[in-house]
């Protein structure tokens, strides 16, 4: 499979819930990065970590949330994805980018608009 499409098939996952099928596409040691300055911005070391600290609040901090994508740009290793984000109390766009070595994801980081996520998330 091509980078662009391990990173796709974790969307596919991700719509679906199936987050076992997610996790199988990410490195062991991969660093997901959320940026900005609120309580879920860190480096997160695996999909373990990142799913049991952050995903799993999806729901909860983000009602109804959905996320659609917008563009994908894709050159050697390298996967660029425009994505906007709706929930009840968030309307926004951003960048995910990925690097993927032999088939599985080893970094991922989040470009959001962090002051729309912070204010959704004290909301």
């Amino acid at each position: 499979m091509t980078p662009k499409e391990i990173v796709m098939s974790g969307y596919q996952s991700f719509s679906e819930g199936n987050m076992d099928s997610l996790s199988k596409i990410f490195h062991e040691d991969a660093i997901i990065r959320v940026n900005g300055n609120h309580k879920y911005s860190r480096d997160y070391k695996g999909f373990s970590d990142w799913c049991d600290n952050f995903l799993v609040h999806l729901p909860i901090n983000y009602p109804n949330f959905d996320l659609d994508i917008l563009n994908v740009v894709s050159e050697g290793k390298h996967v660029h994805v425009r994505v906007r984000y709706k929930a009840d109390n968030l309307d926004t766009e951003a960048v995910h980018m990925f690097v993927v070595e032999n088939e599985l994801q080893v970094e991922f980081i989040i470009f959001d608009d962090s002051q729309m996520i912070a204010e959704a998330l004290s909301g």
